[in-house]
């Protein structure tokens, strides 16, 4: 259903690239020379939008689970912890503006998964958040994770609906979630809510995460669906960290795996699950495909009971302060 149809050639479409990368992990400067060459490859291939794996930029807190993370007050989790906290990016404070250039000036839209200093919030917690740049080169949301899941609490702070929204590209409205809260029914639901008929999942990496949920969203939704996973190796650790001897004495040759992939609004595959190569994979969607599905089936819409059932979403960024006077 995905590609090849010679009826296609005259529907509205739109051009895909899935980022497949590893960070320089905990290297925020470099992440980010990596990251602007990706977008270029992709708006080099005329792409509408690339898409970069959850917490890409500086890299995801894979040292929690090798080197003891859970350790009450120990000096080396708080010596990594700070380093996080350093190379964390400070949205306000114009990190994302050399990307941001990047979108501009290749005309392409970006979905990237950062570890977002809250600045809002003090200044000392970090959130995994999805940021969306538009073609013009402007931050339109940032979508800090709902729940952080498991050992992801000893680091990352809980986010709130302020970036539960929806975005118009080329004709689609795009929207999406991190990792595990593609789990969560009523994040998708406030998602599909608002029309959204392409949703991006980004991911660690792995193609256990992406290989199953993938093509389900895609049939629940009667959308497309794009699951965007990193790779994470040991070679990726640079020798600079703190405690990098203990690093590379602890984790395994490979975390993360990749798995990056499409799948149609039917659920079948556009792109199957990319495994073990950096790479930028790219597809095409139609917009009719997302039409069709949706003739026996919309779960917002002729397919739902508001009457039953109703979703209510709060989207006030939360914040300890308020100011008067």
């Amino acid at each position: 259903m995905s590609n090849g149809d010679s009826t296609r050639s005259n529907m509205k479409s739109l051009k895909v690239g899935l980022a497949q990368i590893a960070p320089v992990w905990l290297d925020k400067e470099q992440t980010k020379e990596k990251i602007i060459l990706y977008v270029q490859k992709a708006g080099a291939e005329e792409c509408d939008l690339v898409i970069f794996g959850e917490a890409l930029l500086p890299g995801y807190p894979f040292w929690l689970g090798f080197t003891g993370g859970a350790a009450f007050n120990d000096d080396t989790q708080k010596a990594i912890h700070a380093h996080y906290l350093r190379e964390a990016v400070d949205i306000n404070g114009g990190d994302l503006s050399s990307i941001c250039e990047a979108a501009r000036d290749n005309d392409i839209a970006v979905y990237l998964g950062t570890i977002e200093l809250g600045t809002d919030r003090g200044g000392h917690s970090v959130y995994c958040s999805m940021v969306y740049i538009d073609k013009t080169g402007e931050i339109k949301s940032v979508h800090r994770k709902l729940m952080p899941t498991y050992e992801e609490r000893l680091v990352w702070a809980i986010g709130d609906g302020h970036g539960l929204v929806v975005h118009d590209l080329e004709g689609f409205k795009v929207g999406g979630l991190n990792c595990w809260e593609n789990w969560m029914p009523l994040a998708r639901t406030a998602l599909y809510a608002q029309g959204e008929n392409i949703h991006v999942a980004i991911w660690p990496g792995s193609v256990r995460n992406t290989h199953d949920i993938t093509p389900f969203i895609a049939k629940e939704s009667r959308s497309y669906s794009i699951g965007v996973s990193s790779l994470m190796r040991k070679e990726d650790i640079p020798p600079h960290l703190p405690h990098y001897e203990l690093l590379m004495a602890s984790v395994p040759d490979v975390m993360a795996d990749g798995g990056s992939c499409i799948a149609a609004p039917d659920g079948e595959w556009v792109v199957p699950p990319v495994e073990g190569k950096e790479a930028l994979i790219t597809g095409t969607l139609f917009h009719d495909m997302v039409l069709m599905e949706r003739q026996n089936f919309d779960p917002v819409g002729h397919y739902s009971r508001p009457d039953v059932t109703r979703l209510v979403v709060n989207k006030q960024r939360q914040n300890i302060l308020t100011e008067e006077g």
